[in-house]
């Protein structure tokens, strides 16, 4: 397929130019991808090119960008940092969501894929998530500055050789990668992703891609890219991740024009399905019917689709299970808090009333029944779920205190506390 390709500039972080590459498949772009070059390098270094190249080829619309301070863009790379790099990202993410292309898919080398992991969760369209010989924190780049790094902290500020070229770094550069913490975030990336790495790989060890795998939950892959460089400067290697990447993200990207809303569910992120889901056994899942099976990702390890959503369920490591979704208590939370949510929207709408944002957090308990003074049971243990409720909005005292009995009035509210008949047969 021919390619074509726009070059222009956006703002970035602080309002500075940021010079871009937009590679276009011929048509209508099926979906779009954001790329996060590599540490120093820029959007035009090879890996970044084919890369690109080859996913506009099997019709993705492709980013790619120079951060501050590097290639054509604007401003010093001494005053930028791992945070700007996120920043930028962001920035570009809102342009390319301007011209209706808001990117589906994040790719990052090097440096660049620890701020795609740290900027995934800002951009709610973003589906896909991969990574090419990425850190498993920013901070595993201060060990190319350690000669260096008495004079940064002496004088604030070094001239450090990097890939050949001479670039000045500053103390606010080590400071700030030393404050970001990206085990939470990879945990939480509720999105499909996809790591890269060479075990030769003399810049960024292997063992930062073992880190971010374990950290990740499913669906999560792992590609060994053999003997490649860093760089991937062998293009064997970049033509390698490219064809991978291109067949990989086909899986998770939706043409553009089905794409539906991002869904962020309680419960983590339900990906919607294009209409006429199946369920794991192939037969299709009708609205209101909800199917779960063995997912194969884990010991424990559960698929969901509902109607034409597909969720994750798993169980912690402490109970047998690897962490890869929430755990059935936990999405049976979820729905008594959206339901409790939903149900004191349409009420305050109803009643024309300030209501703003709702959040209702929820925890799960066994306690002894003779703990519990407003139980019919007395003995033994009893489930007890604690909710608590934000109102926002400027609500008088008896509007909240309204809302709060409303609470109750949820429909998986009283379903909770009625009487339940559940009819199993097998299939």
């Amino acid at each position: 397929m021919a390619i074509r390709s726009e070059k222009f500039t956006f703002a970035g972080e602080g309002g500075l130019e940021l010079a871009a590459r937009l590679d276009l498949p011929e048509g209508e772009p099926r979906a779009t991808a954001l790329f996060a070059h590599c540490f120093t390098c820029t959007k035009d270094i090879f890996a970044a090119r084919r890369i690109a190249e080859r996913l506009a080829e099997r019709g993705l619309a492709v980013l790619r960008f120079d951060f501050t301070g590097l290639g054509h863009s604007e401003g010093e790379f001494a005053n930028s940092n791992f945070s700007s790099n996120v920043a930028d990202l962001r920035h570009a993410a809102d342009h390319l969501r301007e011209r209706g292309l808001a990117p589906g898919l994040l790719v990052g080398h090097s440096l660049g894929g620890a701020a795609v992991l740290a900027a995934a969760d800002d951009i709610p369209e973003v589906r896909a998530v991969a990574t090419i010989a990425a850190p498993a924190e920013p901070a595993q780049v201060r060990r190319h500055f350690a000669e260096a790094r008495a004079e940064i902290e002496e004088r604030g500020e070094a001239e450090v050789v990097l890939a050949g070229r001479s670039f000045r770094i500053k103390k606010q550069f080590l400071e700030d990668i030393e404050e970001h913490r990206l085990a939470e975030r990879i945990a939480a990336l509720g999105r499909a992703l996809l790591i890269f790495h060479s075990p030769r790989d003399q810049i960024v060890g292997i063992e930062n891609a073992s880190k971010i795998f374990l950290a990740a939950r499913h669906p999560k892959s792992f590609v060994s890219l053999d003997d490649a460089d860093h760089l991937l400067t062998g293009h064997r290697d970049a033509e390698y991740v490219a064809e991978v990447l291109a067949a990989w993200a086909g899986r998770y990207l939706p043409d553009t024009a089905q794409q539906p809303e991002p869904v962020d569910s309680v419960a983590g992120q339900a990906v919607a399905e294009p209409a006429g889901a199946t369920s794991p056994e192939g037969q299709p899942v009708e609205e209101g019917t909800v199917v779960v099976a063995e997912s194969g990702g884990g010991r424990l390890a559960q698929e969901i689709r509902a109607g034409r959503y597909r969720l994750a369920a798993d169980e912690p490591v402490a109970s047998g299970g690897d962490a890869s979704g929430p755990t059935p208590y936990d999405l049976l939370l979820a729905g008594l808090g959206a339901c409790t949510s939903m149900t004191l929207r349409l009420y305050a709408e109803r009643k024309g009333w300030p209501l703003g944002r709702v959040a209702v957090t929820l925890t799960h308990a066994k306690v002894h029944a003779k703990d519990c003074a407003d139980c019919e049971t007395r003995d033994g243990r009893i489930d007890r779920i604690a909710r608590r409720i934000e109102l926002g909005g400027e609500l008088d005292a008896a509007q909240r205190d309204r809302l709060l009995e409303i609470a109750d009035k949820c429909p998986v509210h009283r379903t909770l506390q009625s009487e339940v008949k559940i009819d199993t047969e097998l299939a």
